[in-house]
């Protein structure tokens, strides 16, 4: 009888120290004496001691740091570039089995990629398609890790450092390019202000006594301050007219 009660004991204790409870998002890699056997989902699971092992994989997105690198471009300009990596395991047994590390594999396979991928662009297109290099990097580091139990969601450039001499260059280029579409625009205001002075003096040379008006209308806007001087040149038509009147 109390041998039979220290078996149960035993078992019981055995049992309990073999559970283990997954989470939702974990996936558990079963091996049996060193073999893979199965790949248990979430819940309480018995992973029964001294005979089995189970390695925990996280099934949720997951966020890693592509280390900041110098890289050169194609048209020689060396810049310092880093960026995130987004991915998940979707096979845990492969991910387990066939790669030692997959956390430090996908980065430094995401770290190779970025630096080919804007060793092929010039410096314009780097600082222009930031977004197109994300996707050409995810599309290389996709199609590789996919063979092992992983998925890449996106990949994302952080930060383009370019030397401080390229930046005072790159400043005075767009200093210069503002000052050229400036003047641009300048120039066609001129442009169709002369036009528009030009159909208004046709007009006035048609119309008799329109410059008259037009001149009674610019002193009638200066107002009565004291400082204002003005100098009226009268047209010698306007005095004979002023003249006439007054003999009547």
């Amino acid at each position: 009888m109390v041998w039979e009660f220290v078996l149960i004991v035993a078992v019981l204790f055995y049992l309990l120290v073999s559970l283990r409870i997954l989470k939702q998002y974990e996936s558990g890699v079963v091996f049996l004496l060193g073999r893979y056997l199965k790949t248990k989902q979430a819940g309480p699971r018995l992973v029964f001691f001294i005979f089995q092992t189970m390695d925990r994989v996280d099934l949720r997105l997951r966020t890693m740091d592509i280390p900041k690198q110098q890289v050169m471009t194609e048209d020689n300009v060396p810049i310092t570039v880093n960026g995130v990596i987004y991915f998940k395991v979707i096979d845990p047994a492969t991910a387990i089995i066939k790669v030692q590390d997959y956390e430090y594999a996908i980065t430094n396979f995401a770290e190779t990629a970025l630096r080919d991928v804007i060793g092929s662009m010039s410096l314009d297109e780097v600082l222009a398609k930031r977004d197109k290099i994300g996707e050409r990097i995810r599309d290389i580091v996709g199609k590789e890790t996919k063979g092992w139990g992983l998925e890449v969601d996106h990949i994302k450039l952080q930060d383009v450092e370019v030397p401080d001499d390229l930046k005072r260059l790159m400043s005075r280029q767009a200093a210069a390019e503002r000052e050229k579409r400036a003047t641009v625009i300048k120039a066609e205001g001129d442009r169709m202000a002369s036009e528009n002075l030009a159909k208004a003096a046709q007009v006035m040379t048609k119309s008799p006594g329109a410059m008259q008006l037009r001149t009674l209308q610019t002193i009638d806007g200066l107002g009565p301050t004291a400082s204002n001087t003005v100098v009226l040149a009268v047209p010698i038509e306007l005095m004979e007219l002023v003249k006439n009147i007054a003999k009547k």
